[in-house]
């Protein structure tokens, strides 16, 4: 929903099952995500100790399992960066935030994870309806992925249910995004819609970093879902494009968007600072000195056409980059290239392990 108001193209390009992109951000909240489902669902039956800091270990080694899983998923996925193994610890840290606010949640004063006894979690867990369900609107048209559904208690009485969403990203500085408040809103709707007979229900947006809880206490957005979903109906040919730089900055299709690459040489977008992506033919290149040079094609009309220009630019390449330029060079030499996340010093440009070299290959039928 929310990529599709950014753009109604970038939605229909990621439903044409293009090779998807991997990003450490979303696969530390995936783990995150998970550790926390199994600390909500562990068997407490199977931990034959309640010495002090059983839970800090039986908590490292189930974000350890989870850390190598999504690892594994991370580097199968056909576009990736580098997986940055320094980031575990800090990470983890993110894990016993959101373990901070379960404990507040079930009105137990612990700061420090080696005080959680056996009883002590027992207590968390009982306050759990559920973890990571899917809800359906009665008609099955609306989804959406529920992290925890919890009982509110206060002095061990239960005042109703709270819709909780873990968010493991930069916390807001005063009130939620709207995108998240939204969200939140949904799946408030949701449980709503699918339990008539509800207590009262409140919905929370839980952020590990900084352990805070942001209450949400908007209207429903349940026909707003319904209006959307009209307009998102399958279609076999591109939808509108809308570029901007909010919603062009982090899209992962430009290189299947010939709509981008026209803003941006039309000045609808801005050229980047220190971090840019272009498309480009490559020029020279030398392995050994892993040297390249690049001509800036411009485009030809808005279909994805492209013209020469008397732009170029050297690139200094390096890992990923150097190895996938060279598979290029070798097999596809002529082709037009996008050039994702170059950083670049003035006139000269690096590409690593944080930028991506695929082929430009606009979707326009």
């Amino acid at each position: 929903w929310n990529r599709f108001e950014e753009c109604p193209r970038k939605y229909w390009l990621s439903k044409q099952k293009l090779p998807k992109k991997a990003g450490m951000p979303a696969s530390i909240g995936t783990v995150i995500h998970n550790s926390v489902e199994d600390l909500c669902n562990l068997n407490l039956e199977l931990v034959n100790t309640n010495e002090d800091g059983w839970f800090y270990e039986v908590s490292k080694e189930i974000f350890q399992k989870q850390w190598s899983a999504e690892k594994k998923i991370f580097l199968a996925t056909p576009r990736h960066s580098r997986w940055k193994d320094d980031l575990l610890e800090k990470s983890f840290q993110g894990l016993m935030g959101a373990v901070n606010i379960l404990l507040s949640k079930a009105e137990l004063d612990i700061s420090n994870p080696s005080e959680i006894s056996i009883n002590s979690w027992k207590s968390v867990q009982k306050i759990i309806i559920s973890t990571e369900g899917t809800l359906f609107s009665e008609c099955g048209r609306i989804t959406g992925r529920l992290d925890l559904l919890i009982s509110e208690i206060r002095k061990g009485k239960s005042l109703g249910w709270i819709v909780a969403d873990l968010k493991t990203g930069k916390p807001p500085k005063v009130e939620l995004d709207k995108k998240v408040s939204r969200q939140l809103r949904l799946y408030r709707d949701l449980v709503v819609s699918n339990h008539p007979n509800h207590p009262p229900i409140k919905v929370e947006g839980w952020y590990s970093s900084n352990q805070k809880v942001y209450l949400e206490t908007g209207p429903s957005v349940i026909e707003e879902a319904f209006e959307a979903w009209k307009q998102m109906s399958p279609s076999d040919k591109p939808l509108l494009a809308t570029p901007s730089d909010a919603s062009c900055s982090f899209c992962e299709w430009k290189a299947w968007c010939p709509s981008w690459w026209v803003a941006k040489n039309d000045g609808i977008l801005s050229s980047g600072n220190m971090f840019r992506d272009e498309v480009a033919k490559l020029i020279r290149f030398d392995k050994e000195s892993a040297i390249a040079l690049f001509e800036r094609l411009l485009p030809d009309g808005d279909k994805g056409e492209l013209q020469n220009s008397n732009q170029r630019f050297g690139a200094f390449l390096k890992d990923k980059s150097l190895d996938k330029l060279d598979e290029i060079s070798k097999n596809k030499p002529n082709n037009a290239l996008f050039l994702g996340s170059i950083r670049f010093n003035r006139k000269t440009a690096y590409l690593g392990d944080w930028s991506e070299i695929i082929e430009w290959n606009p979707l326009n039928n």
